[in-house]
């Protein structure tokens, strides 16, 4: 029985991949910004997408929010060069395949940070792809299941399977919806699954106090590195969650009987879920958008930690050929 199962999804997986490959295009079209080397410097590039496929979305690319994981991939000695970084995608669907439902030719989406996975595992049945037991692809510097190097959004298209894309109401900004697809989700994901409703912010720099308080609406601000007032807030947490690196001795978890989870960012489900909360609620993250060509200060920003809000690519308005 579970050789007939494991020949069945070969079979399924194999007619996906011929699939991909007798659709793919010789046509460098797609206009981006790609690093060759460790350096990780980012210049003009020009490449090929798949043709449309079946089940696929043609997006027209027209913000990208910049995320550390671009800084990683794109100086990393295991990294596919040449690299396109970006995955928090917005744009303008321009293209459906025929069997495609739920969306329509003018219709705004969102791509994230995986493009595909294998559709048959248990994760990918539940709808947490990202969990996929044959591994998610990711949306740049990954393999898909047809071979191809996948290229993410410092591009002025993508091209991907439906499953992929999510809907963004049309009166919801573009540029605001980008850092829901990486940022936004990662923290959702595991605030939904713990039930977290407290709202307390510890930084290392007291300059963000007035903007955590009043603009952010957080129930309390800490600065981590003032040893009274870390002092004075202990036991007072039930969750944190670490968006930084952070040593600590295990043997410490039995003071407390404290535990640690770890979190991706969230499945299709969650991340549709996690969209409709924030149109619903209006909330919208603070950016910060730039142009293109600024992209090697972005990344250099973000290893300087001189950012305060998300960065965003305006890629429609900018990224042209030179």
């Amino acid at each position: 029985m579970e050789r007939r199962q494991e020949k069945d999804e070969r079979s399924v997986w194999e007619k996906s991949k011929q699939k991909i490959m007798s659709s793919r295009t010789a046509n460098e079209d797609c206009l981006g910004w790609a690093a060759r080397d460790l350096s990780g410097v980012l210049s003009p590039y020009k490449f090929s997408r798949r043709a449309v496929g079946d089940d696929d979305v043609y997006v027209k690319i027209t913000y990208c929010g910049v995320c550390y994981a671009d800084v990683g991939f794109t100086r990393n000695p295991h990294a596919k060069y040449p690299v396109v970084p970006g995955h928090e995608i917005v744009g303008i669907v321009k293209k459906i395949g025929s069997k495609v439902q739920g969306f329509n030719v003018g219709d705004h989406v969102g791509v994230g940070t995986y493009v595909n996975s294998c559709r048959n595992c248990d994760f990918c049945n539940d709808e947490v792809e990202v969990l996929c037991e044959k591994g998610a692809v990711y949306t740049f510097s990954g393999v898909d299941y047809d071979g191809t190097v996948t290229k993410g959004g410092y591009s002025s298209y993508i091209v991907v399977h439906a499953r992929y894309c999510f809907q963004i109401p049309k009166h919801y900004p573009l540029a605001s919806a980008a850092p829901l697809l990486c940022a936004g989700i990662t923290v959702y994901s595991p605030m939904m699954r713990h039930n977290m409703n407290q709202r307390e912010i510890l930084s290392t720099s007291i300059s963000k106090k007035e903007e955590a308080l009043n603009v952010l609406g957080a129930d309390k601000f800490v600065v981590s590195t003032d040893q009274e007032q870390m002092k004075a807030s202990t036991k007072s947490l039930d969750f944190i969650i670490d968006t930084a690196s952070v040593k600590f001795s295990p043997m410490s978890l039995n003071l407390g009987a404290k535990t640690v989870s770890g979190s991706a960012v969230g499945g299709t489900k969650q991340t549709r879920e996690m969209i409709n909360f924030c149109v619903t609620n209006k909330i919208y993250p603070n950016i910060e958008v730039i142009p293109i060509q600024y992209a090697n200060e972005a990344l250099e920003r973000l290893i300087n930690r001189d950012v305060k809000h998300r960065l965003v690519i305006d890629i429609e308005n900018t990224l042209k050929e030179e």
